[in-house]
This record gives structure tokens, C-alpha cells and sequence, in this order.
């Protein structure tokens, strides 16, 4: 899919709040000079053809009690997608990709507790047998992505 310059306009505008009002994608097409039905297709076709995967807030869960942990495993070619469905099945794996390195999952967990993270790192692992290797963040760094006109 190629983009237009009002795609990345609305791909670099949805980054920021959305307004909190009944209607917060009339107000967002309004600003961008668009009727709402248009800023909602142009989302729908751009989420369908993978240019974006997902759309929604984000939650800085340390401040509200909890915890975030970026993990991975070396999981076997061979059982790949039963470990996938076996880790995916836990509400607290909020992502789940996979990559060409010895270390092949890589996941981020989300938990209401910063204990929460290890007891579900080890459910994992009591599950499927590998080890969860746990990257906790260290520092918080937040990167703005803008797509160029």
C-alpha cells in the first residue's frame, strides 16, 4: 500500500491524544480538514494492509501499580506454534513476535503487580519447559515516529 500525504498525516496525528469528547474522530478529521467517515476508512485500509497493527492507548503501567518486562526464549523450530499458543493464552503477554535469532520469541509482559511479572514468567516456563529470560526496563524513553510528507 502506498501512502498519500493525508495517510501520514493521520498516522502522525493519531500519535498524539485524541481529544476527550463524544466524538474524538470527528474532532481529530476536523482538525485534518477530513470528513469522519474518510479519517475511519483511511484507519480501516491501513490497518487491513498492515501499515499499522493495532490502534489504541497506551498505559504507563508502573504508575498505576503495575509492571512491564520485555522477554524472550529459544524456542525449537519444531514446537514453535504450540509454545506460541501456550504463551499467547496468558492475558498478560501483551505482545508477541517472532525473530531470526537464537533468541526467536521475544514478548512483553504486562502485569497489575511487579510481582505479577515473574509469577507469570514462571508459569510460562512451568508450560512449555524453556526458560523465560526476563529484560526488566531500566530507564524509560519515549520516541515520537513521524512519517514524512
Amino acid at each position: 500500500m502506498t501512502l498519500d500525504d493525508t495517510d501520514r498525516g493521520i498516522l502522525n496525528r493519531m500519535q498524539d491524544d485524541l481529544p476527550l469528547c463524544p466524538d474524538p474522530y470527528a474532532a481529530v478529521a476536523a482538525e485534518l480538514g477530513l470528513a469522519e467517515t474518510d479519517l475511519l476508512t483511511r484507519l480501516a485500509r491501513m490497518k487491513e494492509s498492515r501499515v499499522i497493527t493495532r490502534f489504541g492507548p497506551f498505559f504507563d503501567a508502573a504508575a498505576m501499580g503495575g509492571a512491564f518486562c520485555l522477554c524472550a526464549m529459544e524456542v525449537p523450530e519444531a514446537v514453535f506454534e504450540t509454545v506460541l499458543t501456550k504463551v499467547n493464552a496468558h492475558p498478560e503477554v501483551a505482545h508477541n513476535y517472532e525473530r531470526t535469532h537464537r533468541l526467536n520469541m521475544w514478548f512483553v509482559l504486562a502485569t497489575e503487580t511487579p510481582e505479577g511479572i515473574q509469577v507469570t514468567a514462571d508459569a510460562i516456563e512451568r508450560e512449555t519447559g524453556i526458560a523465560v529470560l526476563c529484560f526488566p526496563k531500566l530507564q524509560e524513553f519515549f520516541i515520537g515516529f513521524r512519517v514524512a510528507a
